[in-house]
């Protein structure tokens, strides 16, 4: 199949070619041709299958004829959970609207100016990426009309569920046209989100696109229980001064631990950054051409700050926290063992954590090997709820000790000084190719 038989406008097809893509993806194919039909959908796909196109190009489509409604109030809303994933949105929406020039596009964000944003709702709009919270706030202030919206997508509806956003979707769902068009996408389709689907969606189409898993076979996963915040940041200090690390990638859950833990691996001397959507452009730019000239060893990082990575040096992925959507842990560790190289993936698990690690090891369909190092052992509370397995202990060598009982057992052995000198052979010996 090609974008040609999906009967798209030729500007969107010029759009696609100028982009280099010629062949929808397998969402694509199924979804764009019901959505442009006019039915509501529910859609499951993984991240990196271009389901972004699948609710822009119908709605590009669609805005290629005017409205049949006067106003300047959107034609599309678009919800996401995240300032970072609004503004991926909003960077596709003017890659397949390049040869549309009518087409008006603009976001409501929390952590931007009021005034900016007050003034764009008061001008002509056709698509309008937004967050709940920030969307609520001007629909409160009376400044939002959605009498010409014609189109809703409620992008990573799972995450907006975690964040504790269903509420806020629900009102602003309510406050659109009932004759509306919907279109929902998750990662799971069940549990809360049918129930959300239940009451936004009219007799939607189900599109469930299996993910590809990765075997990742040149990547060692690895898992260390923590006890909290400060006995995570004491056990990332000690395996940051493994010798074996050539560059590293640490992700965070916010910006604002990217930035604080970046501060403080700074302050403990190693020479790290931070990456997130707070940064502008000409920021990420320079950070990451450290990172490539070697200038930055460990970069803390978001998760959609860090797509699109792809240095060959990177060695180590860290966990610091768990990602909420087991999907990312995927995205996460292929940040290392790029281009046949082997690579190391290591992730924390607080106590609060368990739910997540859960859901990551069902994911992947393998158990994350567990390890300590020797003097930074959990207490036992720290591994409650959490699924079972071997923990490793690499005693002197390295090596497993005998026990009495005959069986093996990883011995208790030593873990080196922060002076520079080899680490805990928690790290193990690995082959480091460049493929």
């Amino acid at each position: 199949m090609s974008f040609e038989s999906l009967n798209l406008d030729p500007a969107i097809l010029q759009a696609l070619t100028a982009s280099g893509y010629t062949e929808p993806t397998p969402v694509q194919a199924r979804a764009i041709p019901e959505a442009i039909a006019g039915h509501d959908l529910m859609v499951s796909a993984p991240t990196g299958t271009g389901k972004t196109a699948v609710f822009v190009l119908p709605a590009l489509q669609r805005l290629a004829q005017p409205s049949a409604k006067p106003g300047r109030g959107p034609r599309m809303l678009v919800l996401t959970p995240t300032r970072e994933l609004a503004l991926q949105v909003t960077t596709a929406v003017e890659k397949y609207s390049k040869f549309m020039p009518r087409v008006r596009t603009g976001t409501v964000l929390g952590g931007m100016p009021y005034p900016k944003q007050r003034r764009l709702l008061e001008s002509p709009l056709d698509i309008l990426v937004a967050t709940p919270g920030r969307l609520i706030d001007f629909i409160d202030q009376g400044k939002v009309d959605f009498s010409r919206l014609e189109l809703l997508v409620l992008d990573e509806a799972d995450r907006m569920l975690d964040m504790g956003f269903i509420k806020p979707v629900e009102r602003i769902a309510g406050a659109t046209p009932a004759a509306r068009q919907t279109m929902l996408f998750s990662a799971t389709l069940d549990g809360g989100i049918a129930t959300l689907a239940k009451r936004l969606l009219k007799q939607p189409k189900l599109i469930e696109v299996e993910a590809t898993q990765a075997n990742h076979d040149n990547i060692e996963q690895r898992l260390h229980y923590v006890d909290d915040g400060s006995h995570k940041h004491r056990l990332l200090d000690h395996l940051l001064r493994d010798v074996e690390i050539d560059q590293a990638i640490v992700f965070t859950a916010t910006k604002r631990g990217a930035d604080r833990l970046a501060g403080k691996l700074s302050d403990n001397g190693h020479a790290a950054a931070a990456l997130h959507g707070n940064m502008n452009q000409s920021q990420r730019n320079r950070t990451l051409a450290k990172v490539r000239s070697g200038d930055v060893r460990v970069l803390v990082a978001t998760d959609v700050a860090a797509r699109g990575i792809d240095v060959l040096s990177i060695t180590h992925v860290i966990n610091y926290d768990l990602p909420k959507v087991a999907e990312d842990y995927v995205h996460r560790i292929g940040r290392t063992g790029r281009a046949g190289a082997s690579g190391i993936a290591i992730s924390f698990a607080a106590p609060d954590e368990a739910h997540q690690l859960k859901q990551i090891e069902r994911y992947t369909g393998q158990q994350i090997d567990r390890h300590v190092v020797a003097g930074m052992e959990p207490k036992p509370q720290s591994r409650h709820g959490a699924p079972g397995g071997e923990r490793k202990r690499y005693g002197e060598q390295g090596k497993p000790r005998s026990s009495n009982n005959g069986n093996t057992r990883w011995g208790g052995g030593k873990s080196y000084g922060g002076n520079g000198g080899r680490q805990s052979r928690d790290f193990g010996d690995r082959s480091r190719g460049r493929g």
